[in-house]
């Protein structure tokens, strides 16, 4: 695994080059398919969600996930929707300043976590309209299943 110096900028590369050209419901509906695809493919239990201009577009439990789950899913979102990156980049952020995000005198955890799994959904030249989020794996693993999700809608040759 990377230190944490090292994955920051290629979590900031991710969100720069993983924006859509347009959004809307359909595009909303097509990413949390390719979502729930892909965790079928790896036979893994994931609740989905994405959200956009104000309101849950897609959302999905897998048959074995937990209440929990969706938890998560809106303390993950609610991150990427204050802080306009990834939960999973604003968790590294914190880990290499050596502050533990949740503690922090500003934050609700109860509202707010910085685990991967949330990544900012961006119109090119407009800007943050949402977030898509998945719970369910290590953070790692929720990261990266979004990042391949929206890779293969947004940028099939980005890796």
């Amino acid at each position: 695994m990377m230190s944490t110096d090292n994955i920051l900028p290629d979590l900031l590369l991710q969100e720069s080059e993983l924006q859509f050209e347009r959004f809307n419901n359909q595009t909303a509906w097509q990413l949390g398919c390719k979502l729930k695809e892909l965790a079928e493919a790896k036979n893994v239990l994931i609740a989905i969600e994405v959200y956009a201009f104000n309101q849950n577009l897609f959302s999905y439990a897998m048959h074995g996930t937990q209440l929990d789950n969706q938890h998560w899913i809106k303390r993950k979102r609610q991150t990427v929707l204050r802080f306009g990156h990834s939960s999973y980049y604003v968790g590294q952020y914190n880990q290499a300043k050596n502050r533990a995000f949740e503690q922090q005198a500003h934050i609700n955890a109860y509202e707010y976590c910085a685990h991967g799994g949330a990544f900012p959904l961006r119109i090119k030249d407009c800007g943050l309209v949402g977030a898509v989020t998945v719970s369910g794996l290590p953070e790692e693993e929720d990261h990266q299943m979004v990042i391949d999700a929206l890779t293969g809608l947004v940028k099939p040759d980005f890796r």
